[in-house]
Parts: structure tokens; C-alpha cells; sequence
């Protein structure tokens, strides 16, 4: 039958575990929240860059075989993503549906011409790619004019630049905040274990013997910790799918499996370096001052 100041120590051995794996989780936990944050931000910067509306006007004495051809050599560009033609008949009735009014038959001509509706990837949805890809079209004979929104474009970059420098300065801020809480809370754990860890050594066990132990329980716990963290964030993801339908538009499975083994490398690695320095602390320490610690 066990004695009581063994069921004591017992207790206190699974409630330090249980903390230190609970720290693990919750540290582990906001930094993948960050990362599905910064994953659906890029998702999102990349679909408004590729709806960025981009027309090339076509002159009204163009050939359909010219219009056509032209459009062929957009598709096989490697900027362009699709590409639409829209006839002068199609563009009136897309105006007169939007004005509510005909003023076709008001003007008593059609003033629109064809064009070509271009959608390019986001990669080069940015000021000077499209400045290139401007003057490269205007080359055509058929072309009149090249129209898009360059005030748009340049402060949708503008935004996902300063957005991306503030997520990757919190990030690394969180990163460092994490390590160091991952790092105290193994090391009161092992803080609690210094006596038997010098008590080991005293009778002969070598560094490597008395280490070993403590490692590997702390990796486990960094992957418990992280196979909970994952668990949470994909409830998290759940409740906001459901909140927000259009967010698995969004989704990208390959990132997603990407940023869990990120998170499972943090649970790991983290748990390792700290669980290997907070040992080699109180194995390098003299018997007299464990109890200055």
C-alpha cells in the first residue's frame, strides 16, 4: 500500500505533466491560429489580385480571325490565368443591365467596342508586371487601348505588403514568446527532479544515461501537445467555415498539412532544446547549490 508522501509526490508528478502539456498546447495553439490567419490572408490578397479587372480594347475595324488570334496568344502567356472576349453587342447589354436604362437606342448608335477581359495570376498583379504587360499589348495593331484600375492595384500591393510585414513581425514575436514559455515551464519540471537527477549521478549513471529519459518525455509531450493543438485548430477552423461559408473557397489542403507539421516540428524541437539544457543545467551544477535554485 502506498504511503501518503508517495500518493503527494505522485500527484504532483501528474499535475506537472499535465501543466507542462497544457502550456505546450495552448502556446502551440495560438501560433497555428496565427498561421491559418496568415494562410487564408494569402489566399484571400491572391483571389482579389486575379479579379483585378483587365480590358484591352479592341478597335471596331478589327477581323474576328485577328480578335481571335490575339486572344490565343494572351492564354499562353504565362502571366494570364483566363481570358473572355466581349463583343460590343455584349458590353451594351452588360451597360444597359447595370444602368437600367437603353441608351443605345437613345444615342442611336452602340459607342462600346469589343474587348478582351484578361485575368492574370496574382504573382503578377502588381504595378510594374502589368506596366510590361501593357506596353506588350499596345504593340498590336488591333488594340486601341489598354484600361485598368492602377490606383486599385497599387493599393491592394501597397496593403498586402504592410499587412505581410505586420503578420511576420507578430510571428516571430509569438514565435519567441512561445519558446520562452515552452522553455520555463520544462524547466520547473525538471527544476522539481533536480535531487534525483544529481542523486543519479552521485552513484555513477552518466550524463547521456540521466538524460535520455527526460528527453524523450519531453518530446512525448510536445507531440501530445501538438497533436491537441491540431485538434483545436481544426475545431476552430470548423466553427469559422460555418460562420463564414466562403472560407473554403480558401482552403488549401497541401498548406494545411504543411502548417500541422510545422506545428508538430515546434511541439517537438522546442520540447527537445529545452528539456536537453534545463538537465544539462543541474547536471553541471555543485551538490551545494541545488538548494539555491
Amino acid at each position: 500500500m502506498a504511503r501518503p508522501e508517495e500518493i503527494v509526490i505522485g500527484r504532483r508528478l501528474k499535475t506537472s505533466y499535465i501543466s507542462t502539456v497544457v502550456s505546450i498546447t495552448l502556446v502551440l495553439y495560438v501560433l497555428g491560429l496565427l498561421g491559418l490567419i496568415v494562410m487564408h490572408a494569402r489566399k484571400l490578397s491572391e483571389h482579389v489580385k486575379e479579379n483585378i479587372g483587365f480590358s484591352i480594347v479592341i478597335t471596331d475595324n478589327a477581323r474576328n480571325a485577328e480578335i481571335s488570334q490575339l486572344q490565343k496568344t494572351l492564354e499562353i502567356l504565362p502571366a494570364v490565368k483566363s481570358t473572355e472576349f466581349i463583343s460590343s453587342d455584349k458590353a451594351a447589354e452588360d451597360l444597359m443591365a447595370e444602368l437600367g436604362e437603353d441608351f443605345v437606342g437613345f444615342l442611336g448608335y452602340n459607342p462600346l467596342f469589343p474587348s478582351i477581359e484578361v485575368k492574370l495570376h496574382a504573382a503578377w498583379a502588381n504595378p510594374d508586371s502589368l506596366s510590361v504587360f501593357e506596353s506588350e499589348v499596345l504593340k498590336s495593331r488591333i488594340v486601341r487601348e489598354v484600361d485598368y484600375q492602377k490606383n486599385l492595384v497599387h493599393i491592394v500591393n501597397e496593403n498586402v505588403r504592410r499587412i505581410g510585414i505586420f503578420l511576420f513581425l507578430f510571428g516571430a514575436l509569438l514565435l519567441v514568446i512561445a519558446f520562452s514559455l515552452i522553455n520555463n515551464t520544462i524547466r520547473l519540471s525538471v527544476f522539481s527532479k533536480r535531487f534525483l537527477i544529481k542523486s543519479m549521478q552521485l552513484v555513477g549513471a552518466t550524463q547521456s544515461f540521466i538524460r535520455k529519459p527526460f528527453v524523450i518525455k519531453g518530446i512525448v509531450q510536445g507531440i501530445i501537445g501538438a497533436a491537441i493543438s491540431i485538434a483545436l485548430l481544426l475545431l476552430s477552423l470548423y466553427a469559422a467555415q460555418k460562420s463564414i461559408p466562403e472560407l473554403i473557397n480558401f482552403q488549401d489542403i497541401e498548406m494545411l498539412f504543411t502548417m500541422f507539421a510545422l506545428v508538430i516540428f515546434l511541439g517537438i524541437i522546442v520540447s527537445w532544446i529545452s528539456t536537453h539544457f534545463a538537465v544539462k543545467k543541474y547536471l553541471h551544477i555543485k551538490t551545494d547549490h541545488l538548494y539555491l535554485y
